[in-house]
């Protein structure tokens, strides 16, 4: 591994140097054990602590299969995801990896008593399989992290649709929490060279998602002008769609839940911003019940920052706590777009305020190849910027999922895998300068 690492860190190791490089018969990576998918059992979910299921292993290279690509892994990131697959719910992810390794030959190698985890990466390229033209070794590369076949006919318009969608590192195992992955050649794409691999490796997933979400035809269809209400919008997914929305010419309405976040919005140049917390919005009476006097005082709120505007799109990832008051907020005719349920997954709302004002609740998950690219595109030429706020090594992995359980985080949580410490991968210095104060914006917070 150090062999590897030496390769990367040089800078102008040729590709058949890196073909040469011998990979070892094993690696580090973040896992879960088939045998404690019920250890978290009788517990509420925020008293499930990742800490105690996320273990660093040594666990094997697989045999690579046509179409595949062995990345050395230099960065990754925390995802909700990743949470969820570490605290088993809302299913144990060994329910996927049984069902994928019952496909073929090939995909048997997912279905093991164990799960490398990891949605995201920035890395290298060692190895391809047979069929692999496009991407040599040695290529530093980032991954999104849809993985298909595209066997079926279903997928050839919009790959989202191939019935055997998946999500690499949710849904299969040899994610990119680790020294090494297996990605589909179809998931890579350049990585942009201004950025640190960390930097690099945080947009992936949450990027290419609240592209679609928002941008895409296939999601909101935002345009010039639009009112756009924004959950969490200095999270994850949220600070992606605020960049989206001041970029593509919209007016993004915030919602954080402290000064702290409403500050960073701020500096991401957003100028309508809702502190939840500080206006005590309460939507739900109890358990069961939602109170609409809540809704229609946050849709005063709204309308107060907007000059009397209701929102065009409403960008839900909240789910079950949110939803009720999205619906209702939104203007007639208006799209509440969602993708996830952090809050939890069974939602309610009036569907009064649906149906007799023309609104439409589109679903989003994750992206194709083309928003993928599209996305990180933009991130390349500095329009989109990363929003690394913390980085962990490997080792504390299970920390920074802890982290991001319990929303103590902003932006991206990133993790170190080969790279030994922040700040290296950087390609275009020049080009970094120019942005390094919106690269930076989040860090610390």
């Amino acid at each position: 591994m150090q062999n590897i690492l030496d390769a990367i860190q040089a800078g102008d190791t040729s590709s058949e140097d890196f073909a040469t490089i011998e990979p070892p018969q094993t690696y580090k990576g973040i896992t879960v054990h088939k045998d404690e998918a019920g250890m978290f059992e009788g517990l509420a979910s925020r008293d499930k602590d990742p800490r105690k299921s996320l273990h660093l292993d040594d666990v094997p290279i697989p045999e690579l299969a046509p179409g595949e690509a062995l990345v050395a892994v230099m960065a990754s990131a925390i995802n909700y995801n990743t949470v969820w697959t570490s605290i088993f719910e809302p299913v144990s992810t060994f329910g996927f990896l049984e069902r994928y390794g019952r496909l073929s030959e090939y995909t048997k190698r997912h279905d093991l008593p164990y799960h490398v985890v990891g949605s995201d990466l920035a890395g290298v390229v060692l190895r391809v399989g047979p069929g692999v033209n496009k991407w040599k070794p040695g290529r530093e590369v980032v991954a999104h992290c849809l993985s298909v076949e595209l066997e079926a006919p279903d997928g050839h318009n919009d790959t989202m649709m191939d019935p055997e969608q998946r999500i690499w590192g949710f849904e299969t195992n040899f994610g990119g929490l680790a020294e090494l992955a297996i990605v589909k050649a179809n998931q890579l794409m350049p990585k942009p060279d201004h950025l640190t691999w960390e930097e690099a490796a945080s947009p992936g997933l949450v990027n290419s998602t609240a592209y679609r979400q928002l941008v895409s035809t296939n999601g909101a269809n935002m345009k010039q002008g639009d009112t756009v209400l924004i959950w969490g919008a200095s999270g994850g997914l949220g600070s992606y769609a605020t960049q989206f929305a001041l970029n593509g010419g919209a007016t993004p309405v915030c919602v954080v839940s402290s000064p702290e976040k409403a500050e960073i919005v701020r500096k991401m140049g957003a100028e309508l911003v809702i502190d939840r917390s500080a206006e005590g919005y309460k939507f739900w009476k109890d358990e069961n019940t939602q109170d609409p006097k809540e809704w229609q005082r946050f849709g005063k709120k709204i309308r107060e920052l907007t000059g009397g505007d209701d929102p065009d799109i409403v960008f839900e990832h909240p789910g079950r706590e949110t939803f009720g008051a999205s619906v209702y907020v939104a203007r007639k005719g208006g799209t509440i777009v969602t993708c996830a349920s952090t809050s939890g997954y069974m939602h309610q709302y009036d569907n009064r305020y649906l149906w007799m004002n023309l609104k439409r609740i589109v679903s989003s998950h994750f992206a194709n190849y083309r928003e993928s690219w599209e996305a990180n595109k933009l991130i390349d030429k500095g329009l989109i910027h990363p929003t690394v706020s913390r980085v962990y090594p490997l080792a504390e992995t299970g920390q920074a999922a802890l982290d991001v359980h319990h929303n103590l985080h902003q932006g991206k949580v990133g993790v170190l895998c080969l790279a030994p410490e922040e700040g290296l991968g950087v390609r275009d210095a020049e080009k970094r300068a120019l942005h390094i104060d919106k690269i930076n914006r989040f860090r610390g917070v």
